[in-house]
C-alpha cells in the first residue's frame, strides 16, 4: 500500500503495554497504528505480540506499515510472527537503546511501570542533549494528566534544564499525536 500523503516516511518508536486493556485505550491505540501504516511510516516497537502492542503491530501492518520488533532474550516467547525485522537484545537497556537508535521519533502510549521507565529514561537522554528526537504522549482519557502536571512542576520550579516543551508534547488524540511527531 502506498502512503496517503507526501510525508517522508518515518521510523517510529512506540512505547506502550503488553496488557490487555479496556476498550479506551485499544480504540486509541488502534486509530493510532492505522494512521502510521497509511501514511507508510514504520512501528518499531517492543516487538510482542500481546496486549496493545499487538494491537499496535496489528494495526500498522493491516494499514500497509512495516514493524521492526526489538525484544529482549526473556519475552523471545511473547514476539510477533511476521514481523519485517525483529531483533533479540540479552538485556532491557540495550533494548531501550536500540529502540531509540532505530527511531526517528518517539511516541509514549499507555502503559505500566515498564512504560513509564522507557519514557522517563528517553525524556532524560533528551534532557541532556543525547538525542533530538520528538517525543510525544497520547494521552488517552488524561491517563497520562498527572505525569503531565508533575512535569509542569518540574518545569516551573527548575528541576528541567530545558523548557518541558523541549522535551515532549502531549497530545489527547491520535491525529494529535502524530502530527506532533512530523508525520
Amino acid at each position: 500500500m502506498e502512503p496517503t500523503d507526501s510525508a517522508t516516511p518515518l521510523n517510529v518508536c512506540v512505547f506502550c503495554s503488553a496488557a490487555d486493556l479496556d476498550e479506551v485505550y485499544t480504540a486509541a491505540a488502534r486509530e493510532f497504528a492505522e494512521l502510521l501504516g497509511r501514511r507508510g511510516h514504520t512501528l518499531v516497537w517492543g516487538g510482542s505480540d500481546v496486549g496493545l502492542m499487538k494491537v499496535m503491530a496489528d494495526g500498522v501492518q493491516d494499514a500497509g506499515g512495516r514493524l521492526v520488533g526489538i525484544t529482549v532474550e526473556f519475552l523471545r516467547s511473547r514476539a510477533r510472527e511476521g514481523a519485517d525485522e525483529m531483533i533479540v537484545t540479552a538485556s532491557l537497556a540495550e533494548r531501550k537503546a536500540l529502540l531509540l537508535e532505530r527511531a526517528d521519533a518517539v511516541a509514549v502510549l499507555v502503559g505500566g511501570t515498564g512504560t513509564l521507565d522507557e519514557a522517563t529514561d528517553i525524556l532524560e537522554l533528551k534532557k541532556h542533549g543525547m538525542h533530538g528526537k520528538s517525543v510525544v504522549v497520547l494521552n488517552t482519557a488524561g491517563f497520562y494528566d498527572g505525569l503531565k502536571r508533575q512535569l509542569q512542576r518540574m518545569d516551573a520550579e527548575r528541576f528541567l534544564p530545558v523548557p518541558l516543551d523541549d522535551l515532549c508534547t502531549f497530545a489527547d488524540r491520535p491525529d494529535e499525536a502524530l502530527s506532533a511527531l512530523g508525520g
